[in-house]
């Protein structure tokens, strides 16, 4: 058993096991409550997810999928907020954290005006070229922008519609933006597909990869860039990549893959 699967309590049969059965339940995600400690906007602050009166991780245990063809997105930034908050990888259970800079809360230059979060259980690998796009993995969960009408709470597990996807490239790294909406928002029956997005909602799309594209520049770094002639990739590439980086997950979890300092 490797240092990672003994470290996070998982042995590699009964995670696979345990995660498989949990993939089947879309009740699962509902059991699942936060408990926050310190201050939001401070180093201090952690959002906890518990289960059955257990610590669990978002990342590791929540099922990446629900019901319906649809995932489970978490959200870590509620939308028209700039608090930069994430699923901390290093840390014991993953708890949500503040990213930090230079010693401090990490903070947008401008609120998100989409919710944002990831997908539990994929991995972007930093070992794996996508040779599409010449770049490795960015080390975390796949990124989401959710495009619904309604703006989650911090932690809250929402089943999603898969619509597409960006390839957006910062810093060398590949780091995925899926496009997605929540399955009971009043538009989900309309979106089936990027194009539907773009005939429907005009703009949204290019808002999104523009303010993917522009929100480092104030505090000096370059533009980031866009894989795929910058398209916004279809449905099916989405559930490409998902399927992917859900292998790569499994590759992590079972000792298969390098971890590096990733709880």
């Amino acid at each position: 058993v490797s240092s990672f699967v003994s470290r996070c309590g998982y042995s590699p049969i009964r995670s696979l096991s345990a995660l498989q059965h949990a993939r089947n339940s879309a009740r699962y995600a509902s059991t699942v409550s936060t408990h926050t400690s310190g201050e939001l906007g401070k180093l201090d602050f952690r959002m906890k997810f518990v289960r059955s009166g257990r610590q669990v991780s978002p990342w590791h245990d929540i099922p990446l999928h629900s019901n319906d063809n649809c995932y489970n997105f978490i959200t870590e930034i509620p939308r028209y907020t700039t608090l930069k908050m994430e699923i901390n990888g290093k840390e014991q259970y993953n708890p949500i954290s503040q990213d930090v800079k230079n010693g401090l809360p990490r903070c947008y230059d401008g609120p998100l005006y989409w919710n944002y979060g990831c997908l539990p259980q994929t991995w972007e690998d930093p070992t794996q070229l996508n040779k599409d796009v010449n770049a490795y993995g960015d080390n975390d969960p796949l990124d989401v922008v959710e495009i619904g009408s309604r703006t989650l709470e911090m932690g809250s597990i929402s089943p999603v519609k898969v619509l597409g996807a960006l390839a957006m490239i910062d810093s060398g790294e590949l780091d995925w933006k899926l496009i997605a909406i929540r399955s009971d928002d009043p538009m989900a029956k309309e979106l089936h597909d990027v194009n539907d997005v773009e005939g429907k909602l005009p703009g949204v799309i290019s808002g999104i990869r523009e303010w993917f594209r522009w929100y480092k520049t104030p505090s000096g770094k370059p533009l980031n860039k866009f894989g795929y002639d910058e398209k916004c990739l279809g449905e099916k590439k989405a559930v490409e990549v998902i399927h992917e980086t859900h292998n790569s997950w499994k590759r992590l979890i079972a000792g298969e893959a390098e971890r590096g300092k990733l709880w």
